[in-house]
């Protein structure tokens, strides 16, 4: 039997490998750990994954998963994202509950305000120009710059690798008509979605709180993954326009990158930087097992004793 990991023994979602996608798998929990099993001419084949250092689990199609497995990876406080064909789309997830609720009342009371939701917006849009916007930029002056932005970066790479009449189009329904480039770029954004997502929930945040996305349980997954687009998935989808396997090869591509430019460290980075600019990396949440009660007054309050003689009298 395993027993369920301390605190100091779990490993940050920055220091975390990205993402591991897996395909007509059984997951399942044996004496050893977890491992993925394929059944193939009367032999089971078994493949042990590095639960503990996985930021998050991207389940395609044609995968189960054991609640003993399950449970395992959420004592790991490893993402488990269930998705489409190739990684494409993404439907569900799964996420330990063994988090503190600091980035998350950080992120509530920034997206609660239109001023301080707008601030937001805008240093987002700040590290997508790599330069400082000023507050009197709308985000619809933002929206303009960065769609001909955009616009320009996709015209430049069909340019430099030969790709005439180049157009996004993004069909699930239609996936293998498709050109190898949006394959390739609609797979490397899922599984960029999905290292998101991982990040995300690791800070303990909400992914339905978006400061430019709005209206989905993915708002802040887009939000954040959208400052990453430019330099990562889409230059390399328009390498891969020749690739005879252009998502596989996309997701390979993109989990070498984040391990080599360790892009996991810097989403969560610049997560809490966007949430909170003053924030100093150096300093932890000194009980973040602890439970506290709220008090308008007091602050935070020890929970878990009874206050029967220590509230004022009536």
């Amino acid at each position: 039997m395993l027993g369920a990991p301390a605190l100091a023994m779990l490993p940050r979602v920055a220091d975390s490998l990205s993402f591991l996608y897996l395909e007509t798998v059984r997951i399942l929990q044996d004496d050893t750990g977890v491992c993925a099993t394929v059944e193939r001419a009367g032999r089971t084949d078994r493949v042990y994954l590095p639960v503990a250092a996985l930021a998050c689990v991207l389940m395609g199609p044609g995968t189960s998963i054991t609640q003993p497995a399950m449970a395992t990876l959420a004592r790991h406080n490893t993402t488990v994202l269930w998705t489409g064909a190739g990684g494409v789309r993404m439907y569900a997830a799964g996420q330990s509950s063994a988090l503190t609720t600091a980035w998350l009342e950080k992120q509530a009371r920034a997206w609660a305000d239109d001023t301080t939701r707008l601030a937001v917006a805008q240093r987002m849009f700040s590290l997508r120009f790599s330069d400082t916007v000023e507050p009197a930029t709308s985000l619809a002056q933002l929206r303009s710059l960065e769609g001909a932005r955009m616009k320009a970066l996709y015209r430049s790479l069909a340019d430099r690798h030969g790709i005439r009449g180049f157009k996004r189009n993004y069909d699930p329904h239609d996936w293998d008509t498709q050109s190898p480039v949006n394959q390739a770029l609609s797979a490397a954004n899922t599984a960029l979605y999905g290292v998101c997502h991982a990040a995300i929930l690791g800070l303990g945040c909400s992914p339905a709180l978006g400061f430019i996305h709005s209206g989905k349980q993915h708002a802040l997954v887009y939000d954040i993954a959208d400052l990453y687009k430019a330099r990562h998935t889409i230059p390399l989808a328009f390498s891969l326009h020749r690739t005879p396997n252009p998502e596989g090869q996309a997701r390979r591509k993109l989990r070498e990158d984040f391990r080599a430019l360790r892009l996991l460290p810097q989403i969560i980075t610049d997560l809490q930087w966007l949430l909170d600019p003053e924030h100093n990396p150096r300093t932890e949440i000194a009980n973040p097992e602890l439970v506290h009660l709220w008090d308008p007054d007091l602050g935070d309050v020890a929970a878990g004793i009874n206050h029967a003689d220590t509230e004022p009298d009536w």
